[in-house]
């Protein structure tokens, strides 16, 4: 005859050994509650219930009340892995979590949005205290947001390996080209990188760069459309003498019949 639930949860307060293991693969959620409470529940065994993604949302609930369980790095890590791990305590616990966990947290698609914004958030809160190796290795690994930030600090051995982090975007390299003083490494980096240097959208950013080479800048002007050229030759968008070429390219154009709005060769 089966056991009833309630005669596996009576035996799952006092089991040991394999029928402890066996029982962590119950279907019931008492079951699992009671196994909670066992003296000899201990922490592989623990990380091991925290892998099953049927896991019951009260028993994550339970295990993120427990401090004494939550001593146990791994018991936090899983905690906060778990694709329904209990809101409130996974976001107290992020803040625990070792520096690559961070970056394997906020990268992972089974986690929810509001957790990856709040492991980017630590992620970033903890770059002025970073260590340059460390930086080293979340510029060719972490998130865009963190990705940004690195590229904005500038560091000579940081920003032509962040250039290359596959998770940064076009967004965060026109906000650090937003800004006006600019690390002196940034701009020849973006101009010379394989990817970036050939965007429309980050070359109108770098038009607006003074330090950016005029004879590189110069180049782009062929291929911008005369809408955008008539709005970089506004005063005060670009250096003088810049501005002169981009009025020069603007007639150019007219004269030879172009369309007042133009085309890029390359928008991408």
């Amino acid at each position: 005859m089966p056991e009833s639930v309630a005669e596996s949860r009576e035996r799952a307060r006092v089991a040991t050994g394999d029928e402890l293991s066996a029982l962590l693969h119950h279907p019931s959620a008492d079951v699992l509650l009671a196994l909670l409470d066992n003296p000899a529940l201990d922490e592989p065994q623990l990380c091991l219930l925290l892998e099953r993604k049927d896991l019951p949302g009260e028993i994550l609930e339970e295990v993120g009340k427990r401090k004494p369980l939550l001593k146990s790095y791994r018991v936090k890590k899983a905690l906060c892995f778990h694709p329904r791990g209990p809101r409130l305590a996974t976001l107290r616990l992020i803040r625990d979590l070792y520096l690559m966990d961070l970056v394997q947290l906020a990268l992972s698609p089974a986690v929810p949005a509001e957790l990856k914004r709040n492991a980017e958030e630590q992620l970033l809160a903890r770059l002025p205290q970073i260590p340059l190796g460390q930086k080293i290795t979340l510029a060719r690994r972490g998130p865009a947001r963190v990705a940004g930030a690195l590229l904005t600090e500038g560091h000579p051995q940081i920003v032509s390996v962040v250039l290359d982090n596959p998770y940064l975007t076009e967004a965060q390299i026109l906000k650090t080209l937003s800004r006006q003083k600019l690390p002196a490494p940034m701009v020849p980096a973006i101009i010379h990188h394989r990817k970036w240097s050939i965007s429309y959208n980050i070359r109108i950013a770098l038009l607006r760069q003074p330090s950016a080479p005029l004879a590189t800048i110069l180049s782009y002007l062929p291929q911008l459309t005369v809408s955008d050229l008539r709005e970089l030759a506004a005063p005060g968008i670009v250096p003088e003498t810049l501005r002169r070429y981009i009025q020069a390219e603007v007639q150019r154009r007219l004269s030879s019949g172009a369309s007042p709005k133009g085309s890029p060769a390359s928008k991408g």
